[in-house]
C-alpha cells in the first residue's frame, strides 16, 4: 500500500517549469532562503494543508495524521498537489509536524520547489521545502524549524546528548530489526568483521 501511495503522489504532484536563475512563477513577493540546491526556485502561494494518503485515497483523519503522514498542499490556483519533504530546519524533517497544526486550513506558504529532471530521470515534479507558513488572513508567519522541539516533546524518554535520530525509539527499532543498512542484522556483521580496524 506504501509503494502504491508512493507511485501515485509522484504521478500526481505538481510540475512547474525549470528556471535558470531560481525565479517561477511563484517568486514574487518570496522571502524564501535559497539553499543553493539543483533546480531550485523561491514559491510562495496560498494552498489547503492535508496529508498525501487523505488527498490520493479519501482516509483522512482530523489531525492529517499528527504529523505521521507525509504532508501535502494543495496550491489554490491551479489545485495541484506538492509534496512536503522538507521544513525549514537544516535536517530532512518537520514539515509533517509543522504542517499538520494547520490540517485542513487554508494558508499561505512561502519555500523552494526543488527539483531537476535531468538528475531525476522520469520524475518531471519537483518538491516543496516549506519555510514559512501562515493562516490565510493572518499577518504573522511561522517558521517551520521547530522539528527537534517538537520530537523532544514527543519523546521525553530519549532525552540526551548527540543528533535526535541517534535516540529516537522509532529508529533504533528498525535498526534492531533491520540492522543499519535494512538489509538485515547478518549483513551488518559481516561488513564489521570485514572492515574491522
Amino acid at each position: 500500500m506504501k509503494k502504491l501511495a508512493m507511485l501515485l503522489m509522484m504521478s500526481a504532484i505538481a510540475s512547474p517549469a525549470l528556471s535558470e536563475d531560481g525565479e517561477g512563477p511563484y517568486s514574487a513577493n518570496s522571502q524564501a532562503k535559497s539553499w543553493s540546491l539543483f533546480g531550485e526556485e523561491k514559491a510562495r502561494f496560498e494552498a489547503r494543508v492535508t496529508d498525501a494518503l487523505c488527498e490520493l485515497t479519501g482516509d483522512c483523519p482530523d489531525d492529517c495524521g499528527g504529523g505521521e503522514r507525509p504532508m501535502v498542499v494543495m496550491r489554490k490556483d491551479d489545485n495541484k498537489m506538492l509534496i512536503v519533504n522538507k521544513g525549514g530546519a537544516p535536517n530532512f524533517t518537520g514539515a509533517n509536524y509543522r504542517l499538520s497544526e494547520y490540517c485542513g486550513q487554508d494558508v499561505e506558504v512561502d519555500g523552494l520547489l526543488v527539483g531537476d529532471p535531468d538528475l531525476t530521470p522520469g520524475i518531471g515534479a519537483k518538491v516543496y521545502q516549506v519555510q514559512l507558513i501562515r493562516a490565510t488572513g493572518s499577518d504573522e508567519w511561522v517558521k517551520t524549524n521547530l522539528y527537534t522541539k517538537q520530537w523532544a516533546k514527543k519523546y521525553p524518554e530519549a532525552k540526551g546528548k548527540g543528533p535526535w535520530f541517534k535516540r529516537d525509539p522509532n529508529v533504533k527499532a528498525e535498526i534492531a530489526k533491520t540492522g543499519y543498512f535494512g538489509i538485515g542484522l547478518e549483513a551488518d556483521k559481516k561488513w564489521l568483521e570485514e572492515n574491522a580496524e
